[in-house]
């Protein structure tokens, strides 16, 4: 039994893929919710190919109701640009960005350590080719950091631009070994994630009016501040394209960061009151809001909203005058 493989519990319904080889006889399993259960090896069976492979055809549905991923397994020579683990051995993967779009990119693969970062690999992805940026250990799973990838496109004639443009990936092992295909370019089996179809555009005007605030010569006049909605949904599909590639960790930290900005937001631009969309759900996330707001002295007082909104699945928030 190897990290990877699909499983299921001999006296339970849970079926997941195998995140983790722990210590006394035991392995993690990641379940289709995402979620991490332990269990003994002595418990769990692995589902072989052929039998997955036989109920997938007895269960599947006609064309037009298959459901949409944003990153599935590629056609074969499909245009676009790819992130794909193909295997040396049973253990060891080469990582290569894939370019097999008609035109050339810029780019840069980094790895991504909390407030720091290393750049694994940067030049040009010419059309039509591959360039490996990496290797990873399957057994190391676990302990792959967040990779940021940056391309910017080429334009070597007048033509219409296209914005650069980023991606941040972090896999979950439900996400990762259900991505088995044939890598365009390469024409190799592995692993293989679409990254031009969930791209956030990366804002360059932006990004050097965040770097210089003011103009050359001039005093800064003070930030001006951008009013925000009264109603904040931090569903996290709200705020990430590539969200299911990302932590727990990651998300409750890129939910609270949109949190308290739009919260200072709200308490620069005057607002007396303002709502954050929670969900339910675990309950993670409301405890570490209440728990932000309860240190703050800028706030009159805060509340669950009225269950007929949203099921106290939200927090209101009152602003001192």
């Amino acid at each position: 039994m190897n990290i990877g493989d699909r499983v299921r519990l001999l006296h339970g319904k849970e079926e997941g893929i195998v995140s983790k080889i722990l210590l006394g006889g035991e392995v993690e399993i990641e379940i289709e919710e995402g979620f991490r259960i332990p269990a003994l090896k002595s418990e769990v069976v692995v589902i072989s190919e052929v039998e997955d492979s036989y109920f997938k055809k007895e269960k599947a549905q006609p064309t037009s109701n298959l459901s949409k991923t944003a990153d599935r397994i590629p056609a074969d020579n499909e245009a676009g640009l790819f992130l794909a683990y193909i295997p040396y051995n049973d253990q060891n993967h080469g990582v290569y960005l894939v370019n097999n779009r008609k035109k050339d990119f810029l780019f840069s693969v980094s790895e991504i350590h909390g407030d720091s970062s290393k750049t694994l690999a940067a030049g040009v992805a010419k059309t039509n080719s591959s360039n490996r940026v990496d290797e990873k250990s399957i057994k190391d799973f676990e302990s792959w950091p967040t990779l940021l990838i940056l391309l910017i496109p080429i334009n070597s004639r007048i033509e219409k631009t296209e914005k650069p443009f980023e991606r941040r990936v972090k896999f979950k092992a439900s996400a990762f070994f259900k991505s088995k295909g044939k890598s365009p370019i390469l024409n190799k089996d592995g692993y293989v994630f679409r990254l031009d179809q969930t791209m956030s555009d990366l804002d360059v005007q932006q990004l050097n009016r965040d770097l210089n605030p003011t103009d050359s010569g001039e005093k800064p006049i003070g930030r001006q501040f951008t009013r925000p909605e009264k109603e904040i949904d931090l569903h996290i599909e709200k705020l990430s394209t590539g969200h299911e590639f990302l932590s727990n960790s990651e998300k409750l930290r890129l939910q609270m960061e949109t949190f308290e900005k739009n919260l200072n937001y709200a308490i620069a631009t005057g607002m007396d009151e303002i709502t954050f969309i929670h969900g339910i759900g675990n309950g993670v996330l409301r405890k570490e809001i209440h728990r932000y707001l309860s240190q703050l002295t800028h706030i009159s007082y805060f509340k669950d909203t009225h269950k007929s909104n949203f099921g106290y699945g939200a927090t209101l928030v009152k602003i001192h005058e």
